[in-house]
Formats: C-alpha cells, structure tokens, sequence
C-alpha cells in the first residue's frame, strides 16, 4: 500500500509540475520587467498590514510599457522609498503593473505539497480499506472459530456425547 501511495504522490507531483510550467511559461509571455521612477515618496503601509508579511509601500511612478508607451500610477516599493528612486516592476502587455510570474521555487513547491497530498489520500485510503477488510475477516473467521468451539468444548471438557460415561 505505500508504494502505490509513493507512486501515486510522484506521479501526482509531476503532472503538478508539467501544469505549473506550461501555465508559468504562458503567463510570462504576457509579462515584462521595465524600470520605473518614482514620481514621489512612498506612503508606508499601516503597522497592522506589516505583521506577518514583507511590508510594501505605494508610491505613484512612471515608466514605459513595453511598446515604449508612458505609463504612471501607483506602484508597490519598499517602505520609505524616496522620490525618484528607480525599481523594477513587473508590467502586462497594457503596460499595468502585475504580479511576476512564477518561479520553479513556487512551482516544486506547489508539486511538492500535491504530490505529498496526493500520497496521503491514497495512503489513508488504502489504510481504511486494509481496515474495513480486516475487521470483516476477523468477524467472519472469529464466528466461525466459536461455531466450532460450541462443538469441540462439550467433548473436550467431558460435559456431554458420551465423555466421562465410564463406571470402572
């Protein structure tokens, strides 16, 4: 049962990975890098969005899509950025900023965690059927062991069929 959980899991993690590659490789044909200038200084997140997370301010910047068009607006920078400051964004084909495409970090992890996910179903699974199997057959086979007692303990123990009927 644990192989077939392991060959389930690996398969499962590489047909994640194929997936995340091609999706990866489609969305980063409509995805550019572009420096931006910062028009202004960056207005620092409040301290309640910072915990947990990488802080990330907003400041309003400029730069070229990437048919060398002039955009503006308000970009994500790291806090207390000064005005023109440069940084790399990540823009679409409209010149809007976006998040990066995935990396093969993001993408082995996502295999990992559904290959591992994957794995742990059909290990469960295949558990609760060796289970259920098992209680069924320890049923049939425990009734079947007392059904044969009740015929040898009567002789056995010399309480009935003619045992112990002996006068010496």
């Amino acid at each position: 049962m644990l192989m077939i959980a392991l060959i389930c899991g690996a398969v499962a993690a590489g047909i994640l990975w194929t997936a995340g590659a091609k999706a990866d490789r489609e969305i980063a044909a409509h995805r550019h890098q572009v420096t931006a200038t910062t028009a202004g200084p960056s207005k620092d997140p409040p301290g309640a969005a910072r915990y947990g997370t990488k802080p990330q301010a907003v400041a309003p910047a400029v730069w070229e899509q990437p048919d060398h068009v002039p955009r503006s607006g308000n970009i994500h920078v790291p806090p207390a950025t000064p005005q023109g400051r440069t940084v790399t964004v990540w823009v679409n084909d409209a010149g809007v900023p976006v998040r990066p495409p995935g990396s093969a970090a993001d993408r082995a992890l996502t295999s990992l965690s559904g290959g591992t996910a994957a794995a742990g179903a059909v290990g469960v699974t295949g558990a609760a059927v060796v289970f259920l199997v098992r209680r069924g057959t320890d049923g049939h086979r425990l009734a079947a062991w007392e059904r044969e007692w009740e015929q040898v303990e009567p002789v056995w123990s010399g309480r009935g069929s003619g045992a112990g009927d002996d006068d010496d």
